[in-house]
């Protein structure tokens, strides 16, 4: 029943909302980092170090993806992936978002389990849609990324400018959906039902998911704007590794959102 599936993965996937977002690239994150006295350039952060530590974390991610995926395939038990990789992950982020100077060391465990948690979940969708959906994984692939470029495009292009009420309201409409989600959880735990509009293909239930999916993907605009005024603050250089690691926990939001909406979209038919 897919129902019952999307409704299992629901309580699974939505911990990576709590790993992503732009709270681990506030600009205090950076600002604390050179407030103390001046950084050489050598030793600086610059935006061509983070995308390339962000690329070499999406190499772990896809590695470890791999692996969670055959297991899957092969009809092994993915459960302690999926749950293990999802809570590690959890810890991992909220230890590095509080300690930042752990981030070269931690970033890549971070990105090791995602990639466990997110190759199983990846299995699971494409075992529950490959009638109706066969290539709705890589379909969720390609999208994210494509999203992530056109972001990127329209900010270095200053069509979508982070100013401080463009910041206010993605923050507070992150803030929102997280706390959103937060309370569907935890009226789960007590036996309560989740809102049927958050699982099923009806056109509320597609036109939520198409917000959150905006949310996501407007969050990187932050991310490139904070990473950019790191490296002009002259940040250390293991702010690149906590760039990368902001950077990624976006990445892994929109591509879940996007994989939710296509599974609505795919079930109505």
């Amino acid at each position: 029943n897919k129902v019952l599936f999307l409704q299992y993965n629901f309580k699974l996937s939505d911990m990576s909302l709590f790993k992503s977002g732009n709270p681990t690239l506030q600009e205090n994150k950076f600002t604390s980092t050179v407030l103390d006295g001046i950084v050489l350039n050598e030793n600086a952060m610059t935006v061509k170090g983070t995308l390339q530590k962000f690329g070499f974390l999406c190499l772990m991610v896809i590695g470890t993806s791999v692996y969670s995926w055959r297991e899957f395939s092969e009809g092994g038990n993915a459960m302690p992936l999926i749950i293990g990789g999802a809570i590690a992950g959890f810890v991992i982020a909220m230890v590095i978002t509080f300690k930042k100077t752990w981030a070269p060391y931690l970033a890549p465990l971070y990105a090791l389990c995602q990639g466990l948690f997110l190759g199983a979940i990846s299995a699971m969708y494409n075992f529950a849609f490959a009638e109706t959906a066969p290539n709705i994984v890589i379909n969720a692939v390609g999208l994210t990324f494509a999203v992530a470029i056109a972001m990127y495009l329209l900010y270095s292009f200053k069509i979508i400018k982070a100013t401080q009420k463009f910041k206010s309201v993605i923050i507070a409409a992150t803030a929102g959906i997280a706390i959103f989600y937060l309370i569907t959880i935890v009226l789960h735990m007590f036996g309560v039902q989740s809102l049927p509009f958050l699982h099923q293909g009806t056109p509320i239930g597609i036109g939520f998911s198409l917000l959150v999916t905006a949310i996501a993907a407007l969050n990187l605009i932050l991310d490139f704007d904070m990473i950019e005024q790191g490296s002009a603050m002259g940040a250390p250089k293991f702010m690149e590794w906590y760039g990368a690691f902001g950077l990624m926990v976006t990445i892994v939001w929109l591509y879940l959102e996007i994989l939710r909406l296509l599974s609505k979209l795919s079930s109505r038919n």
